[in-house]
């Protein structure tokens, strides 16, 4: 699947971000549902720092994912992004969304994503990472995930939701979503959204808010920012939908929220 160049809101072209300082690669994750491609960067020799996950987006691990696993790095961390629909398909078999969703995305199980991220946090701690300081973020499909590995794993200490789906998810496989596991979260939820996004229409940004007021601790900590003119992807810096200013205040927000949780 070929996708647009951001040309809008100021960006000409996507960001790379270099290696510099960081040790980086691609390696194949063990999992209990057996292997898969993933990828890491961390501060070159760094040891006992904090771990952070990073979730593809719906178009799966590509370069944009594997840019902002070395910002991730640059930040301090030990990051790590795994290839979580391997085992059903390649996104680039797909010519459109809808088929993408209905073909790959579907038929893809919460449980096995949050074994592959459980195994992802356990190869990173053999790299140098804390497992008891684990943070996570992702993106779109990667932004529902966080907040359910949010309550899944009791070692994630802060996770960074961007535009992830908040009452509902894709397919017959999924069994709960967001707003069912409020009462569960180990760690507080910044939640990053647009309010031009109508895939995530804002009366269910408002639901979430309310539930998370009667949640867990970390529930009762997390919080919820509504940028008021992007769309859905907006930090997707290959994309039209990309925003610069938001983005850049997102990124901001995320840094800030790590270092708070993460230290």
């Amino acid at each position: 699947m070929a996708f647009s160049t951001a040309v809008e809101h100021g960006a000409s072209a996507p960001i790379h971000t270099d290696n510099e300082g960081l040790e980086q690669g691609h390696f194949t994750l063990s999992s209990q549902n057996g292997s898969i491609a993933a990828y890491y960067a961390k501060p070159a020799g760094a040891q006992n720092v904090p771990i952070v996950l990073v979730i593809q987006e719906i178009f799966g691990l590509h370069e944009h994912i594997l840019d902002v696993v070395r910002r991730v790095a640059k930040l301090g961390y030990v990051a790590v992004a795994a290839n979580l629909y391997e085992r059903q398909g390649n996104p680039d078999d797909f010519a459109d969304v809808p088929s993408l969703i209905s073909g790959l995305v579907s038929k893809v199980p919460d449980e096995q994503v949050l074994a592959d991220l459980d195994a992802s946090v356990a190869w990173a701690a053999s790299q140098g990472g804390d497992a008891e300081r684990v943070g996570v973020t992702g993106f779109c499909w990667g932004g529902r995930l966080t907040w359910m590995y949010a309550a899944h794993q009791p070692k994630v200490r802060a996770g960074v939701a961007w535009y992830g789906k908040l009452v509902e998810g894709h397919g017959p496989l999924i069994k709960h979503n967001p707003i069912d596991v409020v009462g569960k979260l180990n760690g507080p939820v910044l939640g990053l959204y647009g309010a031009l996004d109508q895939s995530i229409p804002q009366d269910s940004v408002a639901q979430m808010r309310e539930r998370l007021a009667q949640g867990s601790a970390g529930a009762k900590a997390s919080e919820i920012v509504v940028y008021p003119d992007a769309n859905h992807a907006f930090f997707a810096d290959y994309r039209p939908s990309y925003r610069g200013g938001d983005a850049a205040d997102g990124w901001a927000k995320l840094t800030a929220w790590f270092a708070k949780y993460l230290a």
